[in-house]
This record gives structure tokens, sequence and C-alpha cells, in this order.
């Protein structure tokens, strides 16, 4: 009795020894500072969901580590990654105005990175400390129905002005601010019109709101709705007016407005906490490479490159071409919240009447 007992307790101690040991022991790969990994990497991503999954089937393909992906709108996305603080969800953010990763790197949710294939792309498309790299990047324009257009008795718009006609009552179509980066640049890009003025810029988007239908959650939503004819006009990334005109819809028109317009850099960057940091850096590696940057025409994603050695589809709208405002994004990061809680309070509640 004595001996089964004595075995039993020095059992039962070993056991204790490994459930308290397992507990403090650290998983292998949760934080960035781990070397070890699942050799898998879970992406939240800002493209369109035809780009985010061959990007990472492809990069699953080159490299034999397993992908995921969860496409949000860059509103979105900082809200899950915020969410995820302390035990992250995703190891690497991917797509989306750089806007967003600076708000998100500024709330301490990113860990820097400089990849080695950092080096060829331009120091204005990427953060020097590596808090995120530049990927794409896309112009914000106009995408017009000019059947509508023509009912309506209006033109194609060609300035910021325009989108302000009478004409044009409930017939814009663009997202909120608060959940898409490509409504945010647009927003910001009022600020840097009125010359840094954010009041003067949020009484543009309240004249403007009369003439908006809804505002949609993504910001490549507004293509759509041109191309269905539930609105003559969105406002959104140009790219996303080409894609609906490949798609079915080859009488939309692309416009720029002569005031200047606003752009936005697409991102890469690691998710500070990552579980699977190692496979996340790789995956950034990857995303910088000529290989990666080429997929998007493959899918109708017709952003511009920032390797300089990529090939640039002749559906990309040449930068050269079109009057770019400077868009520091870190400055646009840095007031995105306040900015949006305005806009919601301001604008987007206001009556339309």
């Amino acid at each position: 009795m004595t001996s089964r007992f004595r075995r039993g307790v020095s059992w039962l101690g070993c056991a204790a020894v490994l459930v308290l040991a397992a507990g403090c022991a650290r998983e292998p790969g949760n934080g960035s500072g781990g070397t070890a990994d699942g050799g898998v990497v879970h992406v939240v991503c800002g493209g369109t969901e035809e780009w985010c999954a061959a990007t990472t089937a492809q990069f699953s393909k080159a490299t034999g580590l397993r992908a995921d992906f969860v496409r949000l709108s860059s509103g979105e996305a900082l809200a899950r990654i915020k969410a995820g603080k302390g035990n992250a969800e995703f190891d690497v953010w991917y797509g989306g105005p750089a806007d967003g990763y600076a708000a998100g790197a500024a709330e301490g949710m990113l860990e820097a990175y400089v990849s080695p294939n950092a080096g060829a792309i331009p120091a204005r498309y990427k953060d020097a400390s590596g808090l995120w790299t530049g990927v794409y990047v896309g112009a914000l324009g106009f995408c017009a129905n000019p059947k509508l257009l023509r009912e309506a008795g209006a033109e194609v718009p060609d300035s910021w002005a325009d989108l302000l006609d009478p004409l044009l009552a409930k017939d814009i179509g663009i997202a909120h601010p608060s959940t898409s980066g490509t409504a945010y640049t647009a927003l910001w890009t009022q600020v840097l019109l009125a010359g840094g003025d954010q009041g003067k810029a949020l009484e543009y988007m309240r004249r403007l709101h009369p003439n908006v239908l809804q505002y949609t959650k993504s910001g490549a939503a507004p293509a759509q709705m041109t191309a269905r004819g539930e609105v003559a006009v969105g406002v959104i990334f140009s790219h996303d007016c080409v894609a609906a005109k490949e798609a079915g819809f080859p009488d939309l028109v692309v416009s720029f407005p002569t005031e200047g317009t606003g752009y936005e850099t697409g991102g890469v960057a690691l998710v500070r906490g990552a579980k699977n940091p190692e496979s996340g850096r790789k995956f950034i590696d990857w995303a910088l490479t000529v290989e990666a940057q080429e997929i998007g025409p493959t899918v109708k994603s017709y952003q511009f490159p920032t390797n300089p050695g990529a090939k640039v589809s002749d559906k990309v709208v040449d930068l050269g071409t079109i009057k770019l405002i400077e868009y520091d994004a870190v400055a646009a990061g840095a007031a995105k919240t306040a900015l949006n809680r305005r806009f919601d309070a301001e604008v987007a509640q206001a009556p339309k009447s």
C-alpha cells in the first residue's frame, strides 16, 4: 500500500511539473522575436478577393509555405489587428493604403522589418524604419457612367467641383472613410487641397453629401454601383474602374480631377506579436519581388508596381499624365482616427435635404 501510494505521489508530482512547464514554456513563434513558427502565414489582405487569393497561392507555390488570407477593407483590417493585440490573429498585413499602416504603427500594432528586397523599392514608397513597405501605387479618380450622366444632363467630371453639381443629387457613390482606405484618401486629399485645413475639407464633404447615394463599406464598391447603373459617378481608385470595364462594362469612363488627386501606396507589414514571424518575413520578402508584383494584372488588378523591375500593364494609368498631390501617408495616418470621427459626426449623419 505504501509503495503504491509513493509511486502515485511520484507520478502526480511529475505530471504537475510537466503541466507547469508546458504552461510556462513559450510557444514557438509566439511573438515577433521568435525564430520558429508553424510554417504558415495568416494574412489580412486589403486587395480584391481575386488578387489576395492569387498572391497567397503563388507565394505558397514559390516558397512551399502555407498561406491563408482574410479580405478586409483598410479600416476593418486596422480594427481587427488592434483587437488582436496580445494574441495576434494575423502575421502580415498586405494591401491597402499606407496611411492605415502609419496609423497602426503609431499605436504599436506593427513590427519593423527592413527586408533585403526593400532596397529595390523607391524611398517615397516605404517607411525608412521598415514599419511598412509599398508594393503598389494607385491613383484616386472618378468612374463615370456616361449614359446616366446624359440622362441627368451632366458631363463626365474632371474636377472635384464638378461633383457638387445639383444635377448629381444622390447620384455619386463613395465609401465611408472609417472603413475604407479609398474614401479616407479622398478625405485627406481634400485636406491637402485646402492647405491642411481640416475644417475646409469637411465643408467640401458636407457640400458633397447631398449628392452621395450611400457610403459603402468597401472602397471598390462604387465601381460596381456605377457599372450597374445605381449611380452616375463613383469616387474610387482608378484601377477599380478599369477592372469593372474589363469585367464587361466597357462604356465606363475613368477621369481625374484637374485640381490634383491623392494616391495610395499599398503596403505590406509584419504584425507585432505575429505567431509566425519568420514565415511572415518571408512573405514580405517575396511580396517585394518582381514575380509577386506582376500578379495583379493577371487578376484584373491594375495598380502601378513599386518594384522598378516589374512589368507595367498597358491598362495601368501613367502616373506622369495626371496631377498628383504630395501625399504624406504618415501625416494622414496620424490624423486618421480623429478626422474620421469628425466626418461621421459632421458629414455622414447630416440630413441630405
